[in-house]
């Protein structure tokens, strides 16, 4: 199929890079365009100027954005020149009733949508080791397997429209309890005065690790933050987890107080780092820890 891609940040570009290698990339577009061109040269694809001309050409396009206004405005934009039976395939972390609105609207004009948020941060998106959660009609889904296995490893179909949304909500809730827990964990093995190093190697190997300890314990050992899911789209995540969590009647604790965090994060100016910046905050839980300023 021949796929575009629009959305080139710090995951879509590896995302591009993998669909290029698997020779499905017909193009690709980026709201700053700069940075389109600068991939397709790479590349050897084409840069789009239009969305509208660039959904004209395509069997499948990948959108991997940041947030549910800016997937909209993609689709407003597409929507027109969409031909009946292209495949949209939507990467981006939104709310399931943006998912559930977006598929209904282009299902209209015969144009199938799937939820389909991704998990496994940058290393994933670079070595097409992502997981992907799929919400949406089964057929669709079928349609868009050789297009989701050259970007991930782990594919699972979750239901109808939302549901991979719902499943990627479900996830990022797991990651605020995980790396809140690691935070702490890696500031009291300093305040212990550990060979911290070791404590990361020792520890990634027993029954309390996890992929954020393994990947971004060593960032809080090195006092350094470069983004790799960085604390304002994670907050942006929380807070659709929260509004869905509320449509249930529910107050979510560990989302409330990582949310409370973040916004301390943002307001000292880390908003652009990893999120494992919160050991920043967990560190001065200790008197005798450093203060970790910028």
């Amino acid at each position: 199929m021949q796929t575009a891609f629009v959305g080139l940040g710090a995951m879509g570009s590896h995302m591009a890079r993998n669909l290029h290698r698997a020779g499905l990339l017909a193009g690709v577009w980026n709201r700053t365009g700069a940075k389109a061109r600068a991939l397709a040269d790479e590349l050897r694809c084409r840069a789009y100027d239009s969305l509208a001309e660039l959904a004209q050409i395509c069997d499948a396009v990948v959108i991997c954005v940041s947030a549910d206004d800016d997937l909209r405005a993609v689709i407003d934009a597409m929507a027109p020149t969409l031909r009946r039976g292209t495949l949209v395939i939507d990467c981006s972390t939104v709310g399931a009733a943006t998912a559930r609105d977006l598929h209904a609207r282009l299902g209209a004009a015969g144009v199938d949508f799937l939820d389909c948020p991704v998990s496994g941060g940058v290393e994933g998106a670079r070595t097409a080791a992502l997981a992907i959660m799929v919400g949406g009609d089964e057929s669709a889904f079928g349609r868009a397997q050789p297009i989701l296995q050259k970007m991930g490893r782990t594919i699972a179909y979750m239901g109808p429209s939302g549901a991979g949304q719902a499943a990627k909500a479900t996830n990022q809730i797991m990651c605020a309890g995980i790396i809140q827990a690691v935070a702490e964990a890696m500031a009291f093995a300093k305040a212990e005065g550990l060979p911290l190093d070791r404590v990361i190697d020792t520890l990634g190997k027993g029954a309390g690790s996890s992929w954020y300890f393994v990947n971004r314990a060593p960032f809080m050992a090195d006092n350094k933050f470069p983004a790799g899911f960085r604390v304002r789209l994670h907050a942006k995540d929380l807070r659709i987890c929260r509004d869905m969590a509320a449509r249930h009647g529910a107050r979510l604790p560990v989302v409330e107080s990582t949310l409370q965090e973040y916004a301390l994060l943002i307001d000292q100016g880390f908003g652009d780092e990893d999120i494992s910046s919160i050991f920043r905050l967990k560190s001065g839980l200790f008197p005798q820890n450093p203060p970790m300023g910028g």
